[in-house]
């Protein structure tokens, strides 16, 4: 696991130091509660392979959707 120091807060951003060297930012919404600038933050990620699935499974679904609607013709904008 990894870590992040948080930089700084702007604009509902919070700017992240990352352990590698790396900046990064993200909402600050998306901090625990009461995180504030210099603190630490755990850093970890997993796969989320049902929600891979589900979103698959949309994006088939549209584009069957859109190439049974296309005549095949020019593209007219």
């Amino acid at each position: 696991m990894s870590g992040a120091t948080i930089d700084r807060l702007e604009e509902g951003l919070a700017v992240l130091a990352f352990d590698d060297g790396t900046v990064g930012s993200l909402p600050v919404s998306q901090l625990p509660a009461g995180a504030r600038e210099g603190d630490r933050l755990k850093v970890s990620m997993e796969l989320d392979p049902a929600a891979t699935a589900a979103a698959k499974e949309r994006v088939e679904k549209i584009r069957g959707r859109l190439s049974s609607e296309d005549d095949g013709g020019d593209l007219t904008l």
